[in-house]
């Protein structure tokens, strides 16, 4: 959905090498007017950034919107814990899915939907080691096997 009309800002491509990605939830975020010229210009990094929920609601910490040049005394703090917009129910969702062991809620994705920022956030599972192992053997395979039949269709 994102892909199809949104304007991508950034990625957490460490998420998922890191976690199993079980759900997504798509959110809004409360930002102040500077720093959505910021997202705008493309400043923003979520890759060490986390959620949390707390007293029923759900906020971001970590993720770094770089302040506007032209903003002087409107700009905000870059690393400030932001508010993310969603309903009651998807909410009490996740409270009830992270009191389970070894799951957790990340930012996958920062976009554009229109004029409003969204943020794509996902209820993950953290992989062992040897999940993480499995994973860069197959894109290994993966990448070998496209090279060789590149190879191969260059020769004919």
């Amino acid at each position: 959905m994102a892909k199809a009309n949104g304007k991508m800002i950034a990625n957490n491509k460490k998420a998922y090498h890191d976690y199993f990605i079980l759900e997504n939830f798509e959110t809004g975020i409360a930002l102040h007017g500077t720093e959505v010229k910021s997202l705008r210009m493309g400043k923003c990094s979520i890759k060490e950034s986390f959620i949390r929920i707390e007293n029923g609601e759900v906020f971001i910490y970590g993720m770094h919107i770089s302040p506007y040049e032209k903003g002087n005394i409107f700009n905000k703090d870059p690393l400030r814990v932001r508010k993310l917009l969603m309903h009651k129910s998807e909410i009490n969702k996740l409270i009830g899915k992270t009191k389970e062991k070894g799951m957790a809620i990340v930012p996958l994705k920062v976009y554009f939907k229109g004029s409003l920022v969204k943020v794509e956030i996902g209820l993950a599972k953290g992989k062992k080691l040897y999940d993480k192992r499995q994973d860069i053997a197959k894109k290994d395979q993966k990448r070998e096997a496209q090279r060789d039949f590149k190879v191969r269709n260059l020769r004919v």
